[in-house]
């Protein structure tokens, strides 16, 4: 994924756990607020790290031709 792409999504991420966070904090939540602001830093985190999966064109461990095979 382009690193422009991952500073976006990591943007609304961080947005948006602030929100949820702050709004379990209204409603008194202390515990679940520290829960939403953790998970939404361990997104962040974990899309850093972790490589883009990349699949070529197998069949269970067997690669595909192009063309069926006669005969």
């Amino acid at each position: 994924m382009p690193v422009k792409i991952k500073l976006g999504l990591s943007l609304v991420t961080i947005l948006v756990a602030a929100i949820a966070a702050w709004h379990q904090h209204l409603l008194g939540h202390d515990r679940i607020q520290y829960v939403v602001a953790f998970l939404g830093l361990f997104m962040i985190f974990a899309m850093w790290l972790f490589p883009e999966v990349k699949r070529e064109e197998t069949a269970g461990g067997v690669k595909r031709d192009a063309a069926p095979r006669q005969g």
